[in-house]
């Protein structure tokens, strides 16, 4: 499969459901949604519902983190599919700073693709494992920001 059909997929609301249920169910029941996705940047939104909440009256961290996580995989996914060798991905690391309550919908994005295709190609080019850590910051509908996520990604070609 090519990134762009990858990414187009996405853009299905079926197809996308399929792709959660079978790839990423707790995101599919916690109703993360892909709002913006192309080879570059990736926006994610999650909800402030009951299954989302905690006990401040706020969205659950680890929802929020889920939301964060699946910015940078897209694009970390994306970038591995147009590659001449497979590349197995996977996440090292996780950062994470919180500034504000997420009581509504947040949205997480990352423009880190094309970082992140270059540590893709560099990881098959040299034959070695390649890291790199992602961006993904998330506001809230009045824009202001919530928390912002590092995640670092490791790429090897196989």
């Amino acid at each position: 499969m090519k990134a762009t059909d990858f990414l187009n997929i996405l853009k299905h609301p079926v197809r996308y459901r399929m792709f959660l249920l079978s790839k990423l169910p707790l995101a599919l029941w916690a109703g993360l949604r892909i709002r913006k996705a192309d080879a570059d940047q990736c926006t994610v939104s999650v909800p402030y519902k009951w299954m989302n909440k905690n006990p401040f009256r706020s969205t659950y961290f680890a929802a929020l983190a889920m939301a964060a996580e699946l910015s940078t995989g897209i694009l970390a996914m994306a970038a591995t599919l147009d590659q001449p060798a497979k590349v197995a991905l996977l996440v090292v690391k996780l950062e994470s700073e919180f500034f504000k309550k997420a009581t509504g919908i947040t949205l997480f994005t990352c423009a880190d693709g094309a970082a992140l295709l270059e540590a893709v190609q560099r990881a098959v080019n040299e034959k070695q494992p390649q890291q790199f850590a992602a961006t993904s910051s998330g506001v809230n509908a009045n824009g202001e920001l919530i928390a912002t996520f590092r995640i670092t990604w490791s790429f090897k070609a196989k």
